[in-house]
């Protein structure tokens, strides 16, 4: 009977760690599914900054997650770039911060807010930005509004989760969808039109791209970064 019970024993743990990960590590089952870390909690390896050839010193490593600490070298984005994708991760904002997640970026303008959509990172009650509900957490910036429901208070983790499949762009944030639009319908279109990004041409057109995260001059946090990449 003890050897029994030992034996069932290793075989929970067994089970629990083929299911559970913990930070920025993949379980079995994602490695299965096709999933790929894009943080590995120690280095920057795999991100540069926007138009540059690596990271700045501002994006920093710290306590197994990215840290923006302050202003000044650009947004953060991934080497590789992405066409029809599932990402996730989780993200922690400072008080009265501000920040976000691009997709489809290209670097062949100035910025890459003009090419690239952006799911909205902020403190819903401090930041003034987030007067405009197209503005707030969760949120496809300036066309879609995320509901409260999806919402954490500034400093407690949230997940995200953005996929694009089929032209289908789906957001979910805490495990509320946030996001629901087929890319490049008439609805998109108007929606476009209706934004600050009416003005800049081929906004959200590439085929593929990086992912980018934002540096909007707030301390942020990011860690558990994976994707995995959809056909």
């Amino acid at each position: 009977m003890k050897t029994l019970i030992t034996l069932l024993a290793g075989l929970l743990v067994s089970a629990s760690t083929t299911v559970l990960a913990g930070d920025n590590t993949l379980s079995a089952i994602e490695q299965q599914q096709g999933w790929e870390s894009l943080f590995d909690g120690k280095s920057l390896k795999g991100w540069r900054n926007y138009q540059k050839d690596k990271a700045g010193s501002n994006w920093q490593v710290t306590n197994g997650t990215i840290t923006l600490t302050k202003e000044g070298n650009g947004d953060l984005i991934s080497e590789k770039q992405y066409a029809e994708f599932e990402l996730s991760l989780d993200w922690k904002i400072s008080e009265a911060g501000n920040s976000g997640v691009f997709f489809l970026a290209d670097e062949s303008e100035q910025y890459i807010f003009f090419h690239a959509p952006e799911i909205q990172i902020i403190d819903n009650e401090k930041h003034p930005d987030s007067k405009l509900d197209s503005h707030r957490s969760g949120s496809l910036y300036d066309m879609v509004v995320a509901p409260p429901a999806a919402y954490k208070d500034a400093g407690e983790w949230n997940n995200l989760r953005i996929k694009l499949h089929n032209d289908v762009l789906e957001v979910w944030q805490n495990g509320v969808m946030t996001v629901h639009i087929v890319m490049h319908s008439s609805t998109w279109d108007k929606l476009v039109a209706a934004s600050k990004f009416a003005k800049w041409e081929g906004f959200g057109d590439q085929a593929k791209g990086h992912i980018g995260l934002q540096d909007h001059g707030d301390k942020v946090w990011f860690k558990n970064i994976k994707i995995r990449e959809l056909h």
